[in-house]
């Protein structure tokens, strides 16, 4: 047995994210701790899981908060780094009518972008069952170098890989960059999970399956989970990842009257998804496992969406099975 079922290297930081107006009619800010990474983890750890992080805050007021912050959540954080020149990381994000966001990211640099080869916890990669990671840790050359190097870490140790390219094109100098970056990633995962906008991006096909295989065709993976917003989501699956047949499944949304914003959504999906592969392994899928998982997996998704923040309010179990439960009150 080893000692993590999931371990993620990236972005530890924090989501300024506009909670109201003051009287004298200024947004105000509340302080969120996130990061794609440490969402997925956050919402693993509510299920039951044991987890770990690898990446970089700074030695600021922030810094420590963040750290704290995954203790009392339960993540590991024997591979969380202070840096003592850098700052940590800001993301301000504004939320329009319809939920979708818009982000502003201090971080130039950013403690989460300055991650070097040297300080990657190679020990926690070699034991866990998954290894995750996404793209914001492979948007500059030195924190590239140290995420290449966890990957091939894990590569060797013949850990699972699970991938969330999570695009946010401010940070990238060009898209061609990104583009190629992800590319690198899908050479290496196992389990890809992607929304419907980067497949379209990445590909340059609209049709959605046919983008899925457009990926197929190109990198063996096994499970790709596609998310579709207000639409629900979809899973890709091949048994065998060199081989041509896959089959694939869709689940509607768990739609909410009270949506708040949708930050942390995409990570709440994710989380469940990766509980699923550590709970029933990823051979031998059949279409009714992958239906279970998606519907488990938008539930979660849709509760994360009427609560601010992600990483310190995860839903619990019983609330997904509950939400499960209810329906066509608030399923569509």
């Amino acid at each position: 047995m080893k000692k993590y079922d999931v371990v993620a290297l990236g972005e530890l930081l924090i989501d300024m994210t506009a909670n109201g107006i003051s009287d004298q009619g200024n947004v105000l800010y509340e302080a969120n701790p996130g990061g794609a990474p440490c969402n997925v983890l956050a919402m693993l750890k509510k299920l039951g899981h044991n987890v770990g992080f690898i990446g970089k805050v700074g030695d600021d007021i922030f810094g420590h908060e963040l750290k704290e912050v995954l203790e009392k959540v339960g993540i590991g954080t024997e591979g969380l780094i202070t840096g003592k020149d850098e700052r940590t990381t800001l993301a301000f994000v504004k939320t329009f009518e319809d939920g979708d966001r818009d982000f502003s990211f201090y971080r130039n640099p950013g403690a989460d972008m300055m991650l070097d080869k040297a300080e990657v916890n190679t020990e926690m990669i070699e034991n866990t069952e998954i290894f995750h990671f996404g793209t914001l840790s492979m948007t500059h050359p030195g924190v590239r170098e140290a995420t290449v190097y966890a990957l091939d870490c894990a590569a060797k140790a013949g850990t699972l890989i699970s991938f969330d390219p999570n695009i946010r094109e401010p940070l990238w100098d060009s898209m061609e960059e990104a583009r190629q970056q992800v590319q690198k990633g899908l050479e290496y995962c196992d389990i890809l999970k992607i929304s419907d906008n980067e497949i379209q991006w990445l590909t340059g096909i609209e049709d959605y399956t046919a983008g899925i295989e457009w990926i197929f065709d190109r990198y063996e993976i096994s499970l790709i989970t596609l998310s579709l917003g207000k639409e629900g989501s979809m899973a890709f699956y091949k048994d065998d990842p060199k081989g041509k047949d896959y089959i694939s499944v869709s689940e509607k949304p768990y739609l909410q009257q009270n949506t708040i914003e949708t930050t942390g959504a995409g990570d709440t999906f994710n989380g469940c998804v990766l509980h699923f592969i550590c709970r029933k392994g990823i051979r031998g899928l059949s279409e009714e496992d992958l239906h279970g998982m998606l519907s488990y997996a938008n539930a979660a998704a849709s509760i994360i969406t009427t609560r601010r923040g992600a990483l310190r309010v995860m839903p619990e179990p019983h609330e997904i099975e509950e939400l499960q439960a209810s329906g066509g009150s608030i399923r569509q």
